[in-house]
């Protein structure tokens, strides 16, 4: 069975909508962009080594059309990969998909997942904050790469939105950070639900 791995960028207040560029998701959100002046060569690396081995991508339509738009008319790495495995697309509607290896997924998205995730050894979902909603409700991931960055927008969509559900995760390597603040944290979906507990046992009285 393959990993299917979360791939993030969000600020201090965990907001993640349109890290890129004003035009990725405007709607309610005067911040677009936000990610670019925090980009650094160090960061640059980690997202380059994260997609290493990457087999499948798993997209939202909003982040497939921007994806569409730009990947094919592009020549370097993240160009040649992305362009070459196949590209699984999250919709309710009926999309044009003129992206080569594009496949629209069927209406019960959680058995086309769970299918994607036998078929390929490891999936990337990119952005996609309402597709990553569903995926986090129904623990249907394996890891969560999330770059945090030194800002606080304190509006946007976010990582973990209303719907959320209780659930335990592990570091799976020590934080990083590269040389403008931001922290690259890789996490792992472990079992079971949060424990809770009383301060008086941490104290020992």
């Amino acid at each position: 069975m393959g990993l299917i791995t979360l791939e993030l960028f969000a600020t201090l207040d965990l907001v993640a909508q349109s890290p890129g560029s004003p035009e990725e998701d405007p709607e309610n959100f005067p911040y677009g962009g936000w990610q670019v002046p925090l980009l650094d060569q160090v960061s640059g690396a980690q997202v380059v080594a994260a997609y290493e081995g990457t087999d499948a991508l798993l997209l939202g339509r909003r982040t497939y059309d921007i994806f569409a738009a730009y990947w094919p008319n592009q020549t370097d790495s993240f160009a040649t990969l992305f362009n070459s495995i196949p590209k699984y697309v999250a919709s309710r509607g009926t999309p044009d998909l003129p992206w080569d290896g594009s496949t629209q997924l069927g209406p019960d998205l959680v058995a086309a997942v769970r299918e994607i995730r036998e078929r390929h050894d490891h999936i990337k979902v990119v952005g996609s904050l309402d597709l990553v909603q569903t995926l986090l409700r129904e623990k249907l991931f394996d890891r969560l790469d999330l770059w945090v960055h030194p800002i606080v927008l304190g509006a946007g969509k976010r990582v973990f939105a209303d719907g959320t559900v209780p659930s335990n995760l592990t570091l799976l390597e020590p934080p990083a950070v590269g040389g403008k603040g931001t922290v690259y944290l890789r996490y792992g979906l472990d079992a079971g639900t949060p424990e809770v507990g009383n301060m008086d046992d941490v104290r020992g009285g």
